[in-house]
């Protein structure tokens, strides 16, 4: 696992991106793993000035959503389709059969997880993941007690997810209680992960997952298993952190990150 520490939110957010950027332009049928939520609002605004600005061409790449709420329209504005769509999706030249996100509209939910590992089997796995962090540790929506092997699956929603998330919805009242999200086995299968982070309210759960030990009740702890991990935060996100110096430096003299330095 690699730590990337940024001065602010907005330069983690810009590293994020120049990273998808270069992994698109060095593989243009990039199989794009991805993330919803505020902090990615910033990652998705930085790729579609790159692509308006610097022609980062999406024509030949695939996505695939971490998550989707059970029981929404792919219309709500509170569906990640929809959110998608807003962000990227309609901004960027990419085809619409190419964007691959859970349907929570499903007759047969259990059939439509299966299905959803097999397009990403079928297509050689995820190349590159986006991650965000939930406040209780969760990356898709693999919330507390989630298995380390799991795949794509329905899950019920925590108290904390279901507040955090609400606003969208109106209020907790009006909140899904189910999502389908890919597993944690499925996420440790990507060829390589990048964490974005920002913000003091993440500063301690991003502690216990990079330097606490694995455990199914932080999901997020789960990618220090995997061979390929790089965690970016800003230096809110970083400040419950104890080997700073140590990420830092290694930042400093790490030849892969020549270019962003």
């Amino acid at each position: 696992m690699e730590i990337v520490i940024r001065t602010t939110a907005e330069a983690a957010a810009e590293l994020t991106a120049s990273v998808i950027a270069r992994e698109i332009r060095g593989n243009p049928h990039l199989v794009l793993g991805l993330a919803t939520g505020r902090t990615m609002e910033a990652v998705y605004r930085i790729l579609v000035r790159k692509h308006r600005e610097e022609r980062l061409d999406f024509a030949e790449v695939t996505t695939f959503n971490l998550d989707e709420y059970v029981g929404v329209p792919r219309e709500h504005p509170g569906s990640y389709r929809y959110y998608m769509n807003e962000h990227l999706f309609g901004r960027v030249n990419i085809e619409s059969a190419r964007t691959f996100l859970p349907n929570g509209m499903a007759s047969d939910i259990p059939t439509e997880c299966r299905q959803y590992e097999s397009r990403i089997r079928n297509r050689g796995g995820v190349n590159l993941q986006l991650l965000g962090i939930g406040r209780s540790g969760h990356i898709g929506f693999n919330e507390p007690l989630s298995a380390l092997r799991s795949r794509t699956r329905e899950k019920p929603l925590t108290p904390k997810t279901i507040e955090q998330n609400s606003p969208m919805f109106g209020g907790p009242d009006q909140m899904p209680r189910w999502a389908i999200t890919m597993g944690v086995g499925t996420i440790l299968e990507s060829h390589r992960c990048i964490l974005l982070a920002t913000g003091a309210e993440k500063a301690e759960i991003i502690a216990k997952a990079v330097e606490g030990p694995i455990t199914s009740m932080i999901s997020a702890t789960a990618l220090q298993l995997h061979p390929h991990c790089t965690v970016v935060v800003d230096e809110a996100a970083a400040s419950h952190l104890e080997q700073t110096d140590y990420y830092r430096w290694v930042f400093e003299n790490e030849r892969d990150w020549a270019d962003f330095r």
